[in-house]
Order: C-alpha cells, then sequence, then structure tokens
C-alpha cells in the first residue's frame, strides 16, 4: 500500500519499501497533496494532518499496485521506481480523503469529474486517452531488485503531451466509465493473485484502455530439472515415463551376408516391440539412474577416500534416483570397487580400513533395477595417466563385444572377437611393457527378471559355447583385461552373496538361520546383497547363520576374484537389449 505525504517532500524510493526524508511543508494555498487507491477500491488513508498550520507527512512505503484518480485534463501521473503510481490533486479535491467512507469518496469524485482510470504498467507506462481526456504522463524507469544489491542506472523516457481533451463526462457517462473500472479491478486483483502463484512476471507491454484489457499468459511449467547432488528420483524427472532410451543400433547381417535392416520397417516387429514397450521402459528408467549417480560419482572421487565412504555415498544417491522400494525398485547387487590385481566381487565390509591411493586402479561395478529390469554397469577410475592405455584396450574391446552381439548370433563368436582386439594392444606401465590379455574365466551372462546370471555366458575369448543369442533377452556385455595371467581366483574375505535361484525347500534347524533367510527374502529376494546392507537393516551377530545357510545351499558366497598380486585390471560393462527392431545399449551414456 502506498502511504501519501505532503506536496514537498525529499528521498528515494527503492526495492518494494520506500524511505522519504520528512519535512514541514511551506504555508502556501497551492499545497497539493498525493495519495492512491488499493487494487480492492478501498481509498487508504495516506497521511494524517498533525495541526491546521503545521503539518508533517510521511511516505512510509509502496505498493506495486497500477490505480490512481486523475482530476480531468488536470491530473500528473508519476510512476515510482517500483512500478507504482501517485496522482496529484488540489487541496480543494483533498478533504475528501479524509471525510467518509470509500463509497462517499466515489460519489464526491464523480461529482467533481473526476475519472478513475487503470494505468497498467509494464517496463514502460503509456499515455492514454479516458473518457475523452488525455492524460500528460512523465515515465521514470528504475530497476530494483530485492536479492541483488547493485544499483542499476536509471533511464529517464518522456513523450509530448497531446492536446488536452474537453471536459464532458458527465452524470450517466462517467459514472459507465466508473463501472468499467470497478469490473477491471476485479479482474486485475484475479490476475495479480494468479501471477503471484505462479511466480509469473509481467511481460507483455503496450496500450491497455479502459474498456479492453489484455490477458496475462502463463507460463508453462518445465520438467523438473536434477539438484546437485542428484536428489530427485527419475521418476519425478520424466512423469510422462518416457525415460530416455539408450542407444539404437542395427543388428550385424548374417553369417550369409544378408542384412538385418528389415527387422526395422517389418511391421510384425514393430508390434512386438510395442507389446514389450513397458519392460523396456523398466530397463531405461534404471539406466538413467545409473547414469546420472556414475556421473555424480565421477564428480567427487579422488585419492584419499576410504572405500567404504565411496560405496556408501554412491549406493545413498542410486537409492534416492531409483526411489527404492523393497523389491519393486533398489540396487541390483552391492558396489563393487575392486582395485588393482582384484577383478571383481569385491565391496568393503564393516571395519574395512582400505584406501583409494593415486597409483590405484579401481573398477566401479553397481546395478540399479526397476521391477526386476536389472541394469549391470562398469567402467574404471583410474588418476594416474600411465592406465590409459589399458582403459582404452578394455574399452575397445567391450564396444566391440556389443558391436558383434545380436539376435542369432553364436556366443562363442562374440568372444572370439573381443579376444582378437583386446590383444591387439600392449601397455607401458613403470618402464615395463604388457600385453593386454583377457581374463578368460570372467564373462559376460545373459540377464533375466529378479536375476542377474540366468544361464547363458558371453566368453571374452574363443572358443566359448555355440548357443546363439535369441530376441527379447538382455546380456550384460562386459570384458576384463589384465597385465598378470590373465585368469582369476577367489581370495581376500568374502562380501557379496545371493541366494540360490532354483534352491528348493531346505529344512533350516537354526532359529537365527530361519530369521535372517526371512530377512534376506523380504529384502532382497534373489539378488545379491552383502554384509554391510544386513548392517543397515540393523542385522547383528549373523556371521553364524550366514555361514549354516551357505553350508546349505540356500545362499551362494562370492568371494573377490584376483589375479596375481603386482598386475593391474581393467573392466568396462554394458547392458545391451535384443530388441525384436533394434539392439539398443540402453546404459550408454556420454561417457562411455
Amino acid at each position: 500500500m502506498i502511504l501519501a505525504c505532503g506536496a514537498a517532500f525529499t528521498g528515494h524510493v527503492s526495492g518494494r519499501d520506500a524511505h522519504i526524508t520528512e519535512h514541514q511543508p511551506p504555508q502556501r494555498e497551492n499545497t497539493e497533496f498525493w495519495y492512491s487507491l488499493s487494487p480492492k477500491k478501498e481509498l487508504k488513508q495516506t497521511h494524517k494532518k498533525k495541526s491546521e498550520d503545521k503539518g508533517k507527512f510521511s511516505l512510509l512505503g509502496t505498493d506495486k499496485r497500477r490505480i490512481v484518480f486523475l482530476h480531468s485534463g488536470q491530473v500528473v501521473a508519476q510512476r515510482l521506481s517500483n512500478g507504482s503510481l501517485l496522482a496529484q490533486l488540489p487541496p480543494a479535491h483533498f478533504s475528501a480523503l479524509t471525510t467518509g467512507g470509500s463509497q462517499q469518496l466515489m460519489r464526491h469524485f464523480i461529482s467533481q469529474s473526476l475519472i478513475m482510470a487503470e494505468l497498467q504498467l509494464q517496463h514502460e507506462v503509456e499515455p492514454q486517452l479516458l473518457n475523452g481526456g488525455d492524460l500528460n504522463e512523465e515515465r521514470e524507469d528504475a530497476e530494483a531488485s530485492e536479492s541483488v544489491k547493485k544499483k542499476r542506472r536509471k533511464k529517464k523516457r518522456s513523450k509530448t503531451s497531446a492536446p488536452a481533451g474537453t471536459n464532458e463526462a458527465e452524470g450517466d457517462g462517467e459514472a459507465g466509465g466508473v463501472g468499467d473500472v470497478t469490473k477491471q479491478l476485479e479482474q486485475q486483483a484475479l490476475e495479480d493473485k494468479e501471477r503471484e502463484e505462479d511466480g509469473e512476471e509481467d511481460g507483455d507491454e503496450g496500450e491497455n484502455s479502459a474498456g479492453k484489457k489484455k490477458k496475462k499468459k502463463k507460463k508453462k511449467k518445465g520438467l523438473k530439472g536434477q539438484t546437485d547432488p542428484p536428489s530427485v528420483p527419475i521418476c519425478e524427472l520424466y512423469p510422462s515415463g518416457d525415460f530416455p532410451k539408450g542407444e539404437e543400433c542395427e543388428y550385424p547381417p548374417s553369417k550369409d551376408g544378408r542384412s538385418a535392416a528389415w527387422r526395422t520397417t517389418s511391421e510384425e516387429k514393430r508390434a512386438l516391440d510395442r507389446a514389450n514397450e513397458e519392460m523396456w521402459s523398466d530397463f531405461r528408467q534404471a539406466a538413467e539412474a545409473h547414469r546420472q549417480v556414475r556421473a555424480y560419482v565421477k564428480s567427487w572421487i579422488k585419492p584419499g577416500m576410504t572405500m567404504i565412504d565411496i560405496c556408501e555415498r554412491l549406493e545413498d544417491c542410486s537409492r534416492k534416483l531409483i526411489r527404492e522400494d523393497g523389491l519393486k525398485a533398489g540396487l541390483a547387487f552391492p558396489t563393487g570397487c575392486s582395485i588393482n590385481h582384484c577383478a571383481a566381487h569385491y565391496t568393503p565390509n564393516a571395519g574395512d580400513p582400505t584406501v583409494l591411493r593415486y597409483d590405484d586402479i579401481c573398477k566401479i561395478d553397481f546395478g540399479t533395477h526397476i521391477n526386476g529390469r536389472i541394469i549391470d554397469c562398469a567402467f574404471t577410475v583410474t588418476f594416474n595417466p600411465k592406465f590409459d592405455r589399458l582403459l582404452e584396450a578394455v574399452r575397445d574391446a567391450t564396444n566391440t563385444g556389443i558391436k558383434f552381439a545380436g539376435i542369432d548370433v553364436r556366443l562363442c563368436d562374440v568372444g572370439e572377437t573381443i579376444q582378437e582386439v583386446m590383444e591387439s594392444y600392449e601397455v607401458e606401465i613403470d618402464g615395463k611393457t604388457y600385453q593386454v590379455k583377457p581374463i578368460r574365466n570372467l564373462n559376460g551372462h545373459s540377464i533375466g527378471q529378479y536375476r542377474i546370471h540366468s544361464g547363458k555366458t558371453v566368453p571374452i575369448v574363443k572358443g566359448g559355447e555355440a548357443t546363439r543369442m535369441e530376441e527379447g533377452e538382455a546380456y550384460a556385455i562386459e570384458t576384463f583385461g589384465s597385465t598378470g595371467r590373465g585368469a582369476v581366483h577367489d581370495d581376500m574375505e568374502c562380501s557379496h552373496y545371493m541366494k540360490n535361484f532354483n534352491v528348493g525347500h531346505v529344512p533350516i534347524r537354526l532359529p537365527r538361520a530361519k530369521h535372517l533367510l526371512n530377512v534376506i527374502n523380504e529384502n532382497f529376494g534373489t539378488l545379491a546383497f552383502c554384509r554391510r546392507w544386513l548392517d543397515r537393516l540393523g542385522e547383528s551377530k549373523y556371521l553364524m547363520a550366514l555361514k549354516n545357510l551357505c553350508d546349505l545351499g540356500i545362499i551362494d558366497p562370492y568371494p573377490p576374484l584376483c589375479d596375481i598380486k603386482g598386475s593391474y585390471t581393467a573392466q568396462y560393462e554394458h547392458t545391451i537389449l535384443l530388441r525384436p527392431t533394434y539392439k539398443e545399449v540402453v546404459s550408454r551414456g556420454d561417457d562411455y
């Protein structure tokens, strides 16, 4: 609300609040007064006269409103720097400000041939013709932001005055003008409320007449953006359920040279593709979570961090983005962070003091799932550039395996091409040259619902199975390169466990083992888990029960797999979908 002051005042207006220096106006007959009207059609009393001879008036605040009373042909409208208007009246009409309510004031102004008009402010105030009267405006633009302290220079603009109009608005004509403005006031109040709710700024400039008003267009709300660090679930970022697709590739030609391009245009294959759209969507949602989590991890992982800290921060972020919900959505298996000669299946148990060092080569392997549709994807982190050539060899081998994989392709053929590419690389580390060797007893694998290894294996050396890939399957294409022997063995303390997918009913005698199995069934089902996750659920003193379940064959342990000490191993992995129309590398990102 604008509070008024005497005709002569000094000071300045800035932002939403204003400060005016008070002083006594000179004693003269032509003393002028300022007043304003709020959008609720009630004239706010803007001053208090303290004595007959001496009066003090203060401008205590401002309001971004656009209503002003104008004296017929004699009124000057002035805009303050915050967008408010003040109107100037001779003292003959000022007495009306202090007597009676708003209705009396309205009748008084009508009888005095006053015109009430609405001046819409944008970035400029345009001159308007109101009920036949011309408005002479002096415009002064100034911008001031609450959050920005920096002063901006003022821009002054003015326009030449138009010829004075006649003052013929009497009786019914004046009453009609007031009625029009009353409707506009109500409409303006509604629009102001909507704009405040939507956080919308005024964007349209131009002329607005008393009888016709431009409608404000609401800005369309865009998709919700991701935070830093990531915390918004993927399902909220894509509320329509249209998640980003991975890389779509045509299938490789068959052995007899026939192209597989017909699959992309076949109506039958397209129909089959659409029939499984819900399953593909689950994979894509989990893949988008994986992409955002690994991008986040790469932004902060550095030497000196403990492996427990790395894994817990990664898993906490994954749970938020995937919106963990029991067995419906969550982590598919524990975060692998195998270092140097350890190639796979290492994650720290509670109390593990291992720290990541500058000369380490760390394989980050983690998975996400939606409704059991698992994304298995891995990459290698290094800080010393001496490992760059090794990483390039393994990444190239993985991409080669992806390129040659497809419907009706034999698994052994994929392994042969992977080995050929990887062994074509040599790396020099610490002055010694090594031929990169594929780790022959580690493989890619098919992926089933709630089953990370669903039966088929994708070798990374020649001589594997002649089984063919089939339409509708999902595969994890992963390769491991080593500077050691090219073979791994069980080593170190076990941390990974998984319930046997095909286990039947097995009698359990230990009560603690029965309780632990119930916890595993409720929280993990047939998905892999680690001891840290049992600790997180509040379980304690469970090692004996866990060993009992392993001895009974209900739970399978997966200890870390290591090459010879002193060697270095690297890994890259992607999940691919063998759709009826395309081969989709669903976990593909801008990073690899």
